[in-house]
Protein backbone atom coordinates (compact mmCIF):
# COMPACT_ATOMS: atom_id res chain seq x y z
CA UNK A 1 0.00 0.00 0.00
CA UNK A 2 1.45 3.44 -1.20
CA UNK A 3 1.71 5.94 0.83
CA UNK A 4 2.55 10.17 1.11
CA UNK A 5 6.21 10.44 1.02
CA UNK A 6 5.28 13.96 3.01
CA UNK A 7 2.20 15.62 4.39
CA UNK A 8 0.89 17.97 1.68
CA UNK A 9 2.10 16.40 -1.31
CA UNK A 10 0.10 14.99 -4.29
CA UNK A 11 -0.16 13.13 -7.05
CA UNK A 12 0.12 15.60 -10.05
CA UNK A 13 1.22 18.54 -7.50
CA UNK A 14 4.01 20.40 -9.13
CA UNK A 15 6.69 21.44 -6.85
CA UNK A 16 10.37 23.52 -7.31
CA UNK A 17 13.04 22.03 -6.87
CA UNK A 18 16.76 21.38 -6.93
CA UNK A 19 18.11 18.06 -8.26
CA UNK A 20 21.23 16.41 -7.20
CA UNK A 21 22.91 13.45 -8.93
CA UNK A 22 21.71 10.42 -11.30
CA UNK A 23 19.88 7.54 -9.94
CA UNK A 24 19.13 4.14 -11.67
CA UNK A 25 16.60 3.95 -14.52
CA UNK A 26 16.91 7.25 -16.15
CA UNK A 27 15.78 9.52 -12.86
CA UNK A 28 17.96 12.11 -10.76
CA UNK A 29 17.63 12.68 -7.22
CA UNK A 30 16.12 15.69 -5.75
CA UNK A 31 14.81 16.05 -2.23
CA UNK A 32 11.57 17.97 -0.92
CA UNK A 33 10.65 18.52 2.42
CA UNK A 34 13.43 15.83 3.37
CA UNK A 35 12.06 13.44 1.93
CA UNK A 36 13.63 11.59 -2.04
CA UNK A 37 11.80 12.30 -5.19
CA UNK A 38 13.16 10.35 -8.23
CA UNK A 39 12.72 12.85 -11.17
CA UNK A 40 13.09 12.01 -14.64
CA UNK A 41 14.02 15.00 -17.82
CA UNK A 42 16.28 16.62 -15.43
CA UNK A 43 19.92 16.96 -14.80
CA UNK A 44 21.89 17.13 -11.66
CA UNK A 45 22.32 21.11 -10.72
CA UNK A 46 19.46 21.94 -12.52
CA UNK A 47 16.54 24.10 -10.67
CA UNK A 48 13.34 22.42 -11.92
CA UNK A 49 9.38 22.51 -11.68
CA UNK A 50 8.93 19.31 -11.04
CA UNK A 51 5.48 17.41 -11.43
CA UNK A 52 4.78 14.34 -9.05
CA UNK A 53 3.72 11.06 -10.86
CA UNK A 54 4.19 8.79 -7.83
CA UNK A 55 3.73 8.39 -4.05
CA UNK A 56 5.52 5.42 -2.33
CA UNK A 57 6.50 5.03 0.96
CA UNK A 58 9.50 7.49 1.68
CA UNK A 59 10.51 8.69 -1.86
CA UNK A 60 8.04 9.93 -4.92
CA UNK A 61 8.85 9.84 -8.81
CA UNK A 62 7.99 13.11 -10.62
CA UNK A 63 8.82 14.75 -14.24
CA UNK A 64 10.54 17.92 -15.10
CA UNK A 65 7.70 19.69 -16.53
CA UNK A 66 9.68 23.54 -16.78
CA UNK A 67 13.39 23.91 -16.76
CA UNK A 68 14.49 27.47 -14.26
CA UNK A 69 18.00 27.03 -14.55
CA UNK A 70 19.34 24.84 -17.07
CA UNK A 71 22.43 22.59 -16.87
CA UNK A 72 24.72 23.42 -20.17
CA UNK A 73 24.79 19.48 -20.68
CA UNK A 74 20.73 19.90 -21.79
CA UNK A 75 20.01 19.92 -25.29
CA UNK A 76 16.59 19.79 -27.41
CA UNK A 77 15.54 15.95 -27.69
CA UNK A 78 15.28 15.37 -31.21
CA UNK A 79 12.15 12.94 -30.84
CA UNK A 80 8.68 14.92 -30.20
CA UNK A 81 7.68 12.39 -27.93
CA UNK A 82 10.35 11.94 -25.80
CA UNK A 83 8.83 14.18 -23.04
CA UNK A 84 6.80 13.89 -20.21
CA UNK A 85 3.51 12.13 -20.62
CA UNK A 86 4.56 10.58 -23.51
CA UNK A 87 6.59 7.65 -25.10
CA UNK A 88 8.97 6.26 -22.24
CA UNK A 89 11.35 4.67 -23.89
CA UNK A 90 14.36 7.20 -24.51
CA UNK A 91 15.45 8.59 -20.78
CA UNK A 92 17.50 10.52 -22.08
CA UNK A 93 17.47 12.30 -25.14
CA UNK A 94 17.71 15.69 -23.02
CA UNK A 95 21.26 15.08 -22.80
CA UNK A 96 23.84 16.06 -24.79
CA UNK A 97 25.45 12.39 -26.19
CA UNK A 98 29.09 13.22 -24.32
CA UNK A 99 27.22 13.85 -20.94
CA UNK A 100 25.26 10.68 -21.68
CA UNK A 101 28.11 8.25 -21.12
CA UNK A 102 29.09 10.09 -17.99
CA UNK A 103 25.89 9.62 -16.57
CA UNK A 104 25.92 5.83 -17.17
CA UNK A 105 29.41 6.10 -15.98
CA UNK A 106 28.04 7.57 -12.62
CA UNK A 107 24.96 5.01 -12.42
CA UNK A 108 27.82 1.86 -12.88
CA UNK A 109 29.86 3.48 -9.84
CA UNK A 110 26.84 3.63 -7.33
CA UNK A 111 26.00 0.55 -7.92
CA UNK A 112 29.22 -1.11 -7.94
CA UNK A 113 29.71 0.91 -4.16
CA UNK A 114 26.23 0.16 -3.20
CA UNK A 115 25.43 -3.20 -4.32
CA UNK A 116 28.78 -4.48 -4.96
CA UNK A 117 30.46 -3.74 -1.71
CA UNK A 118 33.63 -2.51 -3.40
CA UNK A 119 35.23 0.70 -2.24
CA UNK A 120 35.69 3.77 -3.67
CA UNK A 121 39.47 3.11 -4.02
CA UNK A 122 38.42 -0.56 -5.56
CA UNK A 123 36.17 1.20 -8.08
CA UNK A 124 38.58 3.97 -9.19
CA UNK A 125 41.66 1.08 -9.92
CA UNK A 126 38.63 0.19 -12.49
CA UNK A 127 38.18 3.06 -14.22
CA UNK A 128 34.64 3.31 -15.06
CA UNK A 129 34.30 4.86 -18.17
CA UNK A 130 31.28 4.10 -21.15
CA UNK A 131 32.41 3.72 -24.34
CA UNK A 132 30.30 5.11 -27.60
CA UNK A 133 30.15 2.63 -30.45
CA UNK A 134 30.02 4.16 -34.02
CA UNK A 135 26.71 5.36 -36.07
CA UNK A 136 26.05 8.40 -33.48
CA UNK A 137 23.10 8.36 -30.99
CA UNK A 138 20.07 7.90 -33.92
CA UNK A 139 19.21 5.16 -35.98
CA UNK A 140 20.71 2.77 -34.61
CA UNK A 141 17.92 0.40 -33.19
CA UNK A 142 17.65 -2.63 -34.88
CA UNK A 143 15.02 -4.65 -33.09
CA UNK A 144 12.28 -1.89 -32.40
CA UNK A 145 8.82 -4.02 -30.23
CA UNK A 146 6.25 -1.80 -30.42
CA UNK A 147 3.11 -2.31 -28.16
CA UNK A 148 -0.88 -2.84 -29.28
CA UNK A 149 -3.06 -1.09 -27.54
CA UNK A 150 -6.93 -1.83 -27.37
CA UNK A 151 -7.62 0.24 -30.66
CA UNK A 152 -5.28 -2.16 -32.43
CA UNK A 153 -2.72 0.84 -33.41
CA UNK A 154 0.91 -0.06 -32.43
CA UNK A 155 2.79 2.64 -30.68
CA UNK A 156 5.29 2.90 -27.82
CA UNK A 157 4.54 2.65 -23.84
CA UNK A 158 5.01 5.41 -21.42
CA UNK A 159 7.12 5.16 -18.87
CA UNK A 160 5.68 2.76 -16.00
CA UNK A 161 3.08 2.49 -17.40
CA UNK A 162 1.35 -0.19 -20.06
CA UNK A 163 -0.77 2.83 -21.65
CA UNK A 164 0.22 2.67 -25.54
CA UNK A 165 1.19 5.90 -27.31
CA UNK A 166 0.85 6.07 -30.88
CA UNK A 167 3.42 7.36 -33.46
CA UNK A 168 4.46 8.10 -36.67
CA UNK A 169 7.82 6.87 -36.47
CA UNK A 170 11.07 5.77 -33.68
CA UNK A 171 13.88 8.18 -34.63
CA UNK A 172 16.10 5.68 -33.02
CA UNK A 173 15.04 3.11 -35.06
CA UNK A 174 17.64 1.31 -37.56
CA UNK A 175 17.13 3.36 -40.86
CA UNK A 176 15.85 0.30 -42.79
CA UNK A 177 13.22 0.30 -39.78
CA UNK A 178 12.34 4.22 -40.24
CA UNK A 179 12.37 3.43 -44.16
CA UNK A 180 9.32 0.46 -44.07
CA UNK A 181 5.92 2.56 -44.92
CA UNK A 182 4.53 4.00 -42.20
CA UNK A 183 1.01 2.24 -42.51
CA UNK A 184 1.87 -1.50 -42.67
CA UNK A 185 3.14 -1.00 -39.00
CA UNK A 186 2.11 1.94 -37.24
CA UNK A 187 -0.21 3.08 -38.83
CA UNK A 188 -1.93 -0.01 -39.32
CA UNK A 189 -4.39 -2.02 -36.90
CA UNK A 190 -3.49 -5.11 -35.17
CA UNK A 191 -6.25 -6.88 -33.80
CA UNK A 192 -5.32 -9.87 -33.11
CA UNK A 193 -1.83 -8.76 -31.85
CA UNK A 194 -0.38 -7.73 -27.82
CA UNK A 195 2.91 -6.62 -29.95
CA UNK A 196 4.28 -6.06 -33.38
CA UNK A 197 8.35 -6.17 -33.48
CA UNK A 198 10.32 -5.11 -36.72
CA UNK A 199 13.54 -5.95 -37.44
CA UNK A 200 16.72 -5.38 -39.73
CA UNK A 201 19.60 -7.56 -39.47
CA UNK A 202 23.12 -6.86 -40.06
CA UNK A 203 22.92 -9.11 -42.89
CA UNK A 204 20.32 -7.21 -44.79
CA UNK A 205 17.21 -9.11 -43.87
CA UNK A 206 14.12 -6.65 -42.63
CA UNK A 207 11.37 -8.67 -40.92
CA UNK A 208 8.17 -7.49 -39.08
CA UNK A 209 6.73 -10.30 -36.25
CA UNK A 210 3.14 -10.06 -34.42
CA UNK A 211 2.76 -11.76 -31.58
CA UNK A 212 -0.19 -12.72 -29.03
CA UNK A 213 0.75 -13.16 -25.92
CA UNK A 214 4.07 -13.12 -26.08
CA UNK A 215 3.95 -15.89 -28.53
CA UNK A 216 5.00 -15.18 -32.48
CA UNK A 217 2.05 -15.50 -34.41
CA UNK A 218 3.00 -14.61 -38.12
CA UNK A 219 5.96 -13.17 -40.03
CA UNK A 220 6.36 -10.74 -42.69
CA UNK A 221 9.67 -10.75 -44.55
CA UNK A 222 11.94 -13.82 -44.16
CA UNK A 223 10.94 -16.29 -40.88
CA UNK A 224 15.25 -16.50 -39.80
CA UNK A 225 17.61 -13.18 -40.58
CA UNK A 226 21.38 -13.63 -40.90
CA UNK A 227 23.64 -11.67 -38.50
CA UNK A 228 27.31 -11.29 -39.15
CA UNK A 229 29.64 -10.87 -36.25
CA UNK A 230 33.37 -11.66 -35.35
CA UNK A 231 33.84 -12.73 -38.83
CA UNK A 232 31.10 -15.01 -39.36
CA UNK A 233 27.69 -15.27 -40.43
CA UNK A 234 24.98 -16.53 -38.04
CA UNK A 235 21.35 -17.06 -38.44
CA UNK A 236 17.98 -17.39 -36.32
CA UNK A 237 14.40 -17.02 -36.14
CA UNK A 238 13.37 -13.41 -37.02
CA UNK A 239 11.42 -13.05 -32.97
CA UNK A 240 14.64 -14.49 -31.34
CA UNK A 241 17.42 -12.51 -29.71
CA UNK A 242 20.34 -10.81 -31.02
CA UNK A 243 22.06 -7.40 -29.55
CA UNK A 244 20.39 -4.48 -31.14
CA UNK A 245 22.73 -2.12 -31.85
CA UNK A 246 24.71 -3.42 -35.11
CA UNK A 247 27.91 -2.74 -33.69
CA UNK A 248 27.27 -4.37 -30.17
CA UNK A 249 28.27 -8.41 -31.03
CA UNK A 250 31.87 -7.17 -32.18
CA UNK A 251 32.68 -4.74 -29.33
CA UNK A 252 31.30 -7.36 -26.88
CA UNK A 253 33.75 -10.29 -28.36
CA UNK A 254 36.86 -7.80 -28.83
CA UNK A 255 36.22 -7.19 -24.95
CA UNK A 256 35.47 -10.53 -23.77
CA UNK A 257 38.64 -11.99 -25.84
CA UNK A 258 40.74 -9.06 -24.84
CA UNK A 259 40.05 -9.51 -21.42
CA UNK A 260 40.10 -13.52 -20.92
CA UNK A 261 42.96 -13.94 -23.73
CA UNK A 262 42.37 -17.55 -24.58
CA UNK A 263 44.97 -19.46 -25.41
CA UNK A 264 44.96 -22.97 -27.57
CA UNK A 265 44.18 -26.34 -26.27
CA UNK A 266 42.29 -24.25 -23.65
CA UNK A 267 38.46 -25.49 -22.85
CA UNK A 268 35.48 -23.19 -22.13
CA UNK A 269 32.22 -22.53 -21.18
CA UNK A 270 29.89 -19.91 -22.95
CA UNK A 271 26.87 -19.83 -20.18
CA UNK A 272 23.74 -18.23 -20.93
CA UNK A 273 25.19 -18.89 -24.99
CA UNK A 274 22.39 -17.68 -27.11
CA UNK A 275 22.52 -18.18 -31.36
CA UNK A 276 26.46 -18.52 -30.31
CA UNK A 277 28.42 -16.00 -30.86
CA UNK A 278 30.73 -16.10 -27.55
CA UNK A 279 31.51 -19.43 -28.69
CA UNK A 280 32.34 -18.87 -31.96
CA UNK A 281 34.74 -16.48 -31.35
CA UNK A 282 36.22 -18.58 -28.21
CA UNK A 283 36.16 -21.75 -30.82
CA UNK A 284 38.51 -19.69 -33.05
CA UNK A 285 40.83 -19.29 -30.33
CA UNK A 286 41.47 -22.22 -28.70
CA UNK A 287 42.32 -24.27 -31.66
CA UNK A 288 39.68 -27.49 -31.68
CA UNK A 289 40.26 -27.28 -27.57
CA UNK A 290 36.28 -28.08 -25.81
CA UNK A 291 33.83 -25.45 -25.87
CA UNK A 292 30.43 -26.08 -24.15
CA UNK A 293 27.41 -23.81 -25.01
CA UNK A 294 24.70 -24.17 -22.30
CA UNK A 295 21.11 -22.39 -23.26
CA UNK A 296 17.89 -22.84 -22.40
CA UNK A 297 15.67 -21.07 -24.88
CA UNK A 298 14.89 -23.90 -27.77
CA UNK A 299 14.85 -21.26 -30.46
CA UNK A 300 18.65 -20.17 -28.81
CA UNK A 301 19.49 -23.95 -28.48
CA UNK A 302 18.54 -24.58 -32.14
CA UNK A 303 20.39 -21.56 -33.45
CA UNK A 304 23.58 -22.27 -31.35
CA UNK A 305 23.78 -26.18 -33.67
CA UNK A 306 23.69 -24.73 -36.44
CA UNK A 307 25.35 -21.36 -36.62
CA UNK A 308 28.43 -23.91 -34.61
CA UNK A 309 27.98 -27.24 -36.60
CA UNK A 310 31.00 -26.48 -38.54
CA UNK A 311 33.44 -26.17 -35.51
CA UNK A 312 35.00 -28.89 -34.12
CA UNK A 313 35.20 -29.29 -30.42
CA UNK A 314 31.63 -27.18 -29.70
CA UNK A 315 28.52 -28.97 -27.86
CA UNK A 316 25.64 -27.20 -27.44
CA UNK A 317 23.86 -28.54 -23.96
CA UNK A 318 19.94 -27.52 -23.67
CA UNK A 319 19.50 -26.84 -20.11
CA UNK A 320 19.19 -23.58 -17.64
CA UNK A 321 22.57 -22.51 -16.38
CA UNK A 322 22.12 -23.41 -13.18
CA UNK A 323 20.51 -26.88 -13.74
CA UNK A 324 23.20 -27.84 -15.40
CA UNK A 325 26.03 -26.66 -13.03
CA UNK A 326 23.44 -28.58 -10.74
CA UNK A 327 23.24 -31.52 -12.11
CA UNK A 328 26.44 -31.60 -13.34
CA UNK A 329 25.52 -31.76 -17.20
CA UNK A 330 28.73 -29.90 -17.45
CA UNK A 331 31.77 -30.38 -14.98
CA UNK A 332 34.59 -28.44 -14.37
CA UNK A 333 37.38 -28.17 -14.60
CA UNK A 334 37.63 -25.76 -17.64
CA UNK A 335 39.62 -22.66 -18.24
CA UNK A 336 37.91 -20.05 -19.03
CA UNK A 337 34.07 -19.25 -18.30
CA UNK A 338 31.87 -16.44 -20.29
CA UNK A 339 28.80 -15.56 -18.82
CA UNK A 340 26.02 -13.34 -20.44
CA UNK A 341 22.82 -14.09 -18.16
CA UNK A 342 19.25 -11.82 -18.34
CA UNK A 343 18.83 -8.70 -17.09
CA UNK A 344 18.45 -10.47 -13.88
CA UNK A 345 21.86 -11.68 -13.82
CA UNK A 346 23.82 -14.78 -12.77
CA UNK A 347 22.67 -15.28 -9.62
CA UNK A 348 24.54 -16.33 -6.05
CA UNK A 349 24.24 -20.22 -7.68
CA UNK A 350 25.54 -19.87 -10.61
CA UNK A 351 28.68 -17.63 -9.69
CA UNK A 352 29.18 -20.45 -7.01
CA UNK A 353 28.92 -23.06 -9.42
CA UNK A 354 31.01 -21.20 -11.68
CA UNK A 355 33.91 -20.77 -8.87
CA UNK A 356 33.54 -24.43 -7.81
CA UNK A 357 34.91 -25.40 -11.44
CA UNK A 358 38.03 -23.28 -10.78
CA UNK A 359 38.33 -21.42 -14.19
CA UNK A 360 41.55 -19.30 -14.54
CA UNK A 361 39.14 -16.23 -15.32
CA UNK A 362 35.82 -15.44 -16.17
CA UNK A 363 34.05 -13.06 -18.42
CA UNK A 364 31.03 -11.11 -17.47
CA UNK A 365 28.36 -9.79 -20.25
CA UNK A 366 26.04 -7.84 -17.98
CA UNK A 367 22.66 -5.36 -19.38
CA UNK A 368 21.60 -4.26 -15.69
CA UNK A 369 24.54 -2.44 -13.64
CA UNK A 370 22.82 -3.63 -10.02
CA UNK A 371 22.60 -7.08 -11.26
CA UNK A 372 26.09 -6.98 -12.33
CA UNK A 373 27.01 -5.42 -8.79
CA UNK A 374 25.00 -8.01 -6.84
CA UNK A 375 27.17 -10.90 -8.84
CA UNK A 376 30.24 -8.97 -7.99
CA UNK A 377 29.34 -8.91 -4.47
CA UNK A 378 29.47 -12.79 -5.23
CA UNK A 379 31.98 -12.98 -6.38
CA UNK A 380 33.90 -11.41 -3.77
CA UNK A 381 32.32 -13.72 -0.69
CA UNK A 382 34.46 -16.42 -2.34
CA UNK A 383 37.87 -14.31 -3.06
CA UNK A 384 37.52 -13.90 -6.28
CA UNK A 385 38.00 -10.06 -7.60
CA UNK A 386 36.62 -7.73 -10.17
CA UNK A 387 39.85 -7.06 -12.08
CA UNK A 388 38.51 -5.33 -15.44
CA UNK A 389 35.94 -3.33 -16.44
CA UNK A 390 34.45 -1.53 -19.35
CA UNK A 391 31.40 -0.09 -20.48
CA UNK A 392 29.87 0.45 -23.75
CA UNK A 393 26.58 2.55 -24.76
CA UNK A 394 24.92 0.27 -27.17
CA UNK A 395 21.53 2.44 -26.06
CA UNK A 396 21.88 5.60 -27.09
CA UNK A 397 19.17 8.16 -25.69
CA UNK A 398 18.09 5.36 -23.07
CA UNK A 399 19.56 4.72 -19.20
CA UNK A 400 20.90 1.66 -20.51
CA UNK A 401 24.32 0.00 -20.38
CA UNK A 402 26.29 -2.82 -21.18
CA UNK A 403 29.15 -3.90 -19.43
CA UNK A 404 32.14 -6.85 -19.55
CA UNK A 405 34.08 -7.19 -16.73
CA UNK A 406 37.06 -10.12 -15.91
CA UNK A 407 36.92 -11.40 -12.33
CA UNK A 408 39.80 -13.44 -11.68
CA UNK A 409 40.40 -16.18 -8.48
CA UNK A 410 42.45 -14.97 -5.28
CA UNK A 411 45.81 -16.72 -6.07
CA UNK A 412 46.56 -14.23 -9.19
Amino acid sequence: MSADPRPGLAEAERVELTVDAVAPGGHCVARVGGQVVFVRHALPGERVVAEVTELHRGFARADAVEILDASPDRVTPPCPYARPGACGGCDLQHVAPAAQLDWKAAVVREQLTRLGGLTDAEVDALAVRVEALPGGSLGWRSRVRYAVDAAGRAGLLKHRSHEVVPIDRCLIAHPAIQELPVLPVTGARWPDADAVETVASSGGDVAVVAYADGVATGVSGPERVRETAAGRSFTLPAAGFWQVHPAAADALVDAVLDLVDPKPGETAWDLYGGAGLFAAALAGRVDGSRVTVVESAPDGVAAARTNLADLSGVEVVAARVETALARRRITGPVDLVVLDPPRSGAGAAVVRGVVTASPRAVAYVACDPAAFARDVRTFAETGWRLTGLRGFDLFPMTQHVELVGLFLPPAQ
